[in-house]
């Protein structure tokens, strides 16, 4: 007799029954060990079930989803791809172009890269006329801005978009042109964590809002920006968050909120400059999560935009957004995460400690007085810090690095200025290859027991863009030392098990040229002292500083060569 799998039922596991079984598997581990920190300082749960978020929530539950899908503003979203050109011909030619293959909205990132003239500003008004738009400029005397001169007066209603300036571009007769902008993005490139950036957007809007008389004409004129990471339940979290923020800060100001828009760009903070690839994993990852968190306008970076785009690359940057918008599904609903329990808890754990925060700039008399780029500083130092040691990882930086591969030299003036934190690798990289250090991996033992270790060390140096020679497994200390004593290698490492390492380190040390620097693989604290006493330079292992540590050996080699 066959079984309908659709009348199935499974028994219901507690979470105690989960955590007994858990703890079981951890063979010994503390049960803690499975809650992580956040860089906002949130502890997340291993498992999150319906209890735990309504015994944590309760009604506050319902009133943030119906809260989060009555602020946002459409399903979907619109396609901002951006446009570049290097003079007025290929320029307007790519907004032909990116039109014809599914853009949605005329984004440019200002000064543009030729003179702007006024036949370039009445034909960009023809464009203005038809479709929506994004500028962002530097000021009210950017060149770009002109196009508003151009437009027919009886179309000036008819013109929807948004300009992002450091001050409010006043703009007379276009009711659904946005000037007010809480723009995130400059705190986002410098480090900023989730809660920070909510924090600032609500401090920015609370400065604009408190330079107009009418609230509501202000929220009509009001939009955020935000760039997304690729933390991506973090930032579907960060996206939801605002929208109940926003309920609360109008309710401030006296008011009831309507939905404003959430304009997004991907993030370039995790972007680098080699493996250039994975960057496009990146974009995909941050446009899905801004998705699914209700963003409403999302304008995709492309893989190599560090470096300059090429045709290629813009088209599958504009694609990624098409193929989230048309195949995805995700834009057929109205909040697609809402009701996870994970997701409703982090976005509750950001609305509370964002508008702790914010509270805290308002009282200290806003950004400037609070001095936000300090704190953001530390955030930034911890981001850092978690890089270098791989506990955050950067796939095709600080692991899984291809040393083979190049880099473009060239500079997109947009993004050089960003925090991105693979620059310390990329610099790591230029170093080694201008100081051509030679490098060795000296292996002793079986194959089996000296393997993982000697992997690990070539996937260490691969992060500074080298690739070490590494020898056949000694069988004899006498074999190993023969060869280090005439090796012309300017670094070797010595990749073996802990008891081999301590019965070959000390002939290694006796025989080693001046010239050579001596590392070995792994931890021995109670061999150290007396190794680096007799001249092991250090060692290399797991949870270590890898930019610090591979720029150490650089000033340990010119140290023993001069």
């Amino acid at each position: 007799m066959s079984m309908n799998m659709k009348e199935i039922e499974f028994q219901t596991a507690s979470y105690e029954q989960w955590k007994e079984e858990a703890i079981k598997a951890l063979k010994g581990k503390p049960f803690e060990s499975l809650f992580t920190k956040t860089i906002e300082n949130i502890t997340l749960d291993p498992l999150y079930t319906e209890e735990s978020l309504i015994e944590k929530l309760g009604e506050q539950l319902e009133k943030q989803v119906s809260t989060i899908r009555s602020l946002t503003k459409q399903t979907s979203f619109t396609v901002a791809q951006q446009i570049a050109g290097n003079d007025a011909a290929s320029f307007f030619a790519n907004i032909e172009d990116s039109l014809s293959r599914g853009n949605e909205m005329i984004t440019i990132n200002s000064p543009i890269a030729f003179d702007w003239s006024e036949q370039d500003s009445e034909k960009l008004a023809s464009y203005l006329s038809e479709n929506s738009f994004k500028f962002i400029v530097a000021s009210a005397e950017d060149a770009v801005l002109d196009v508003f001169k151009y437009i027919d007066e009886a179309k000036r209603k008819d013109v929807v978009g948004y300009i992002v300036s450091p001050e409010t571009i006043e703009l007379a007769n276009y009711p659904n042109v946005r000037t007010f902008c809480a723009n995130t993005i400059p705190f986002h490139n410098d480090g900023a964590n989730a809660v920070q950036e909510l924090a600032i957007a609500l401090a920015q809007a609370a400065k604009l809002a408190n330079t107009v008389e009418d609230f509501k004409a202000f929220e009509q004129k009001f939009f955020v920006q935000f760039a997304v990471d690729t933390q991506f339940f973090a930032e579907v979290a960060k996206l939801r968050a605002f929208k109940v923020l926003w309920k609360a800060f109008a309710s401030a100001f006296g008011n009831e909120a309507s939905a404003v828009p959430v304009v997004v760009e991907t993030s370039v903070r995790s972007f680098s400059k080699y493996d250039v690839y994975v960057n496009l994993l990146r974009a995909g990852n941050e446009a899905f999560s801004a998705a699914i968190g209700g963003a409403d306008v999302i304008t995709v970076h492309p893989h190599d935009a560090l470096t300059g785009v090429t045709g290629q690359s813009v088209r599958i940057a504009r694609n990624v957004s098409l193929v989230t918008k048309e195949e995805s599904h995700v834009t057929n609903v109205i909040d697609p995460s809402g009701g996870s329990y994970f997701i409703e808890s982090l976005t509750a754990d950001y609305v509370k400690e964002a508008w702790a925060l914010f509270l805290e700039i308002e009282i200290a008399g806003g950004l400037e007085a609070y001095d936000i780029n300090a704190h953001i500083e530390e955030v930034y130092a911890t981001r850092m810090k978690q890089v270098e040691t791989r506990k955050h990882s950067l796939i095709g930086t600080n692991i899984y690095a291809n040393p083979q591969d190049g880099v473009a030299t060239s500079e997109n003036a947009q993004f050089a200025g960003v925090k991105r934190l693979a620059i310390p690798f990329e610099n790591l990289r230029a170093t080694y290859a201008q100081t051509g250090i030679k490098a060795a991996i000296l292996t002793f033992g079986e194959l089996k027991n000296y393997k993982p270790r000697a992997d690990f060390v070539q996937g260490f140096f691969a992060t500074a863009g080298i690739v070490a020679y590494q020898t056949a497994g000694f069988q004899t200390i006498e074999d190993a030392t023969t060869w280090l004593a005439s090796a012309d290698y300017d670094y070797v490492v010595v990749a073996a098990t802990d008891e081999d390492t301590k019965a070959i380190i000390p002939a290694l040390l006796e025989n080693k040229k001046q010239t050579a620097v001596l590392d070995a693989a792994g931890k021995y604290k109670e061999e150290e002292a007396a190794w680096t006493a007799a001249g092991l330079n250090g060692f290399i292992y797991a949870g270590q500083n890898i930019a610090r540590k591979l720029s150490d050996v650089v000033m340990s080699v010119k140290g023993v060569q001069q």
